[in-house]
């Protein structure tokens, strides 16, 4: 006989126990536990030069370059000659890509080895 799996909880669920937790913490009833959490700095700003040098690094076009970060060749374009700013999770990745070409080449080289 199969195990019945548990439906997740719905929004409404999730709402409910949510107040009720918070109903009984305000009656003192239930303690809360807190963390901390130490967030990083947001991603230095990349100049066109900047990207223009880690897409080289990479030893890909922009075309290429374009389909592993997720956006547009247009938009690779538009960073390298300094119309567009990359949006905080593009530089992000860019920082990543900068720092640790081998991540962000990963899937691309597999794929590449696979076709030849």
């Amino acid at each position: 006989m199969s195990k019945r799996q548990k439906k997740p909880p719905s929004a409404f669920e999730k709402l409910q126990s949510a107040l009720e937790d918070a109903i009984e913490y305000h009656r003192s009833r239930r303690v809360l536990t807190t963390r901390e959490v130490e967030m990083p700095a947001p991603p230095r700003h990349l100049d066109a030069g900047e990207v223009s040098s880690v897409r080289k690094t990479l030893g890909v076009s922009q075309a290429v370059f374009a389909r592993l970060l997720n956006v547009s060749a247009k938009t690779v374009q538009a960073w390298e000659i300094g119309a567009r700013e990359p949006s905080d999770a593009a530089l992000k990745l860019l920082h990543i890509a900068k720092k640790h070409p081998d991540i962000l080449l990963e899937g691309f080289r597999r794929h590449r080895d696979r076709a030849a």
